[in-house]
C-alpha cells in the first residue's frame, strides 16, 4: 500500500509539474525529474524507517527549490513524511522535524520572492501544526487499541482459567464421591461375597445406581460445556438441594449412617447457590465416607431470612490431610472457591468433642452476595 502511494504521488507532482512553465517557473528537466521521484518514492519505506525518509525527501525538495523549479511540484512527499513521524514518533521529534519542514517552506517563499511572506509564514505553520496533530491522534489511536487487545487477551485467558477451574471442581466434585462410594461398595461386596450373598448382591446393586448417576451428570456437565448458552435454565445440569435426599441415601448405602434436618421454610434459591451448598455437603460426606472410619454424621440446613446455613458433623477419628483445614486438598480448594464466588464463608475443622465440622453460610440476595464479595475483596 505505501509503495502505491508513493507511486501515485509521484505521478501526480509529475502532472503538477507539467503546469510550471505556464506559472513562471522553470519547465522540469530531466534533474528536476529524478528530484521529484527522489523527494516522493522513498515514501514507499516510510513504515520502516520515518525519520530517514523524512531526510531524504526534505533534502531532495530542498535541492529542487534551490535549482528554481516551482516548490508546490514537492510539497506532497514531505508532508506525508511528516504525519508519519508524528504518527510513530514521540511529540519531541515530530516538533523537531515540522519546524525543519516549516523553515523549508518558508525558505520557498523567500526563492520565489513571494510577495506575501506572512501569507507562507502561516501556510508553514498552519500545515505543520494539522499534520503533527493528525499524526498524534494516530499514534494516540494506536496505542490504545494495542492496549485493548493486550486487556482484552488478559480478560480472555482469566476467563480460560476460571473455567479450567470451574470444569476441575465439577470434574472432582462428581468423580470423587461416586467414586468413593462405589469403592467402599466394592469392598463391602468382596468381602461379604461367599458368606452373604445377599448383601453382595445388593452392594453390586448400589455400584449400579451410583455409576449410572455418575456417567448421568457427567454426560449432562458435556452437554453443557458444549452449549454456546450454558446457563440456559433448560439445559441446567446439575444437582439441587432438592436432590439432597438421594445424596444423602446414596451415602448411606455406602456405610456412613447419615441424618438430615432442614429448619426454616424451603425456597427456591438462585440455581449457583444451590449448586454451592449441595456440592459442599457431598464433599464433606464423601470426606467422612473416606476419612472418619466407622462413625455418624449429621447434615443440617437452615434457610434463614437472607442466607442459607449448611453445617455437616460427623464424630469420626480420622484425621487425613485432606480433611484438615490448611490441607491441600483439591476437594477443599474447590469448597473455599465455591463459597468465595457467591459471597458466602466456610469453615472447616476438627470439633473439640471430636470428629469434624464443615459450616457453610450463602447469601441468598444479591445486595447480600454483593456485600460478602466487598468484604472478601477487602481481606
Amino acid at each position: 500500500m505505501d509503495t502505491l502511494i508513493a507511486v501515485a504521488m509521484a505521478v501526480v507532482a509529475v502532472l503538477v509539474g507539467q503546469e510550471s512553465r505556464s506559472q513562471g517557473w522553470l519547465e522540469l528537466d530531466a534533474r528536476a525529474y529524478a528530484l521529484v521521484a527522489l523527494a516522493h518514492l522513498p515514501v514507499a519505506l516510510r513504515g520502516r524507517h520515518p525519520l530517514a525518509v523524512f531526510a531524504v525527501v526534505e533534502t531532495a525538495a530542498t535541492c529542487y527549490i534551490s535549482l528554481g523549479y516551482w516548490p508546490v511540484v514537492c510539497t506532497f512527499g514531505a508532508m506525508l513524511a511528516l504525519y508519519t513521524v508524528a504518527s510513530v514518533r514521540p511529540p519531541c521529534t515530530a516538533l523537531a522535524c515540522a519546524a525543519c519542514a516549516s523553515a523549508i517552506w518558508v525558505y520557498a517563499g523567500l526563492v520565489s520572492h513571494s510577495p506575501s511572506m506572512p501569507s507562507v509564514v502561516g501556510q508553514a505553520l498552519l500545515y505543520s501544526s494539522v499534520l503533527v496533530w493528525f499524526g498524534y491522534l494516530a499514534r494516540r489511536s494506536a496505542e490504545l487499541t494495542l492496549r485493548l487487545r493486550a486487556e482484552q487477551a488478559e480478560r480472555a485467558r482469566r476467563a480460560v482459567a476460571e473455567e479450567r477451574g470451574r470444569i476441575a471442581r465439577e470434574l472432582h466434585d462428581v468423580v470423587a464421591h461416586h467414586m468413593s462410594v462405589i469403592s467402599v461398595q466394592a469392598g463391602l461386596a468382596r468381602f461379604v461375597f461367599d458368606s452373604d450373598p445377599a448383601k453382595a448382591r445388593g452392594a453390586l446393586g448400589t455400584i449400579a445406581d451410583t455409576s449410572r448417576e455418575a456417567l448421568d451428570e457427567l454426560r449432562r456437565m458435556l452437554q453443557v460445556l458444549r452449549e454456546e448458552d450454558p446457563e440456559a435454565p433448560q439445559r441446567a445440569p446439575m444437582p439441587t438441594l432438592a436432590r439432597l435426599g438421594e445424596l444423602v441415601d446414596r451415602v448411606r448405602a455406602g456405610g456412613l449412617p447419615v441424618d438430615l434436618r432442614v429448619e426454616g421454610t424451603a425456597r427456591p434459591l438462585p440455581p449457583g447457590v444451590e449448586l454451592c451448598a449441595y456440592r459442599v455437603v457431598q464433599e464433606a460426606l464423601t470426606n467422612a465416607l473416606k476419612h472418619a472410619g466407622p462413625a455418624h454424621a449429621r447434615v443440617e440446613l437452615r434457610y434463614g431470612a437472607h442466607e442459607l446455613t449448611v453445617r455437616v458433623t460427623d464424630d469420626g477419628e480420622g484425621a487425613e490431610p485432606d480433611r484438615m483445614p490448611t490441607g491441600g486438598g483439591h476437594g477443599l480448594i474447590g469448597m473455599r472457591e465455591r463459597a468465595t464466588l457467591y459471597g458466602g464463608t466456610i469453615s472447616v475443622g476438627p470439633r473439640t468433642e471430636g470428629g469434624y465440622e464443615v459450616r457453610l453460610t450463602l447469601p441468598t440476595s444479591a445486595a447480600e452476595r454483593d456485600r460478602g464479595g466487598a468484604r472478601e475483596a477487602e481481606r
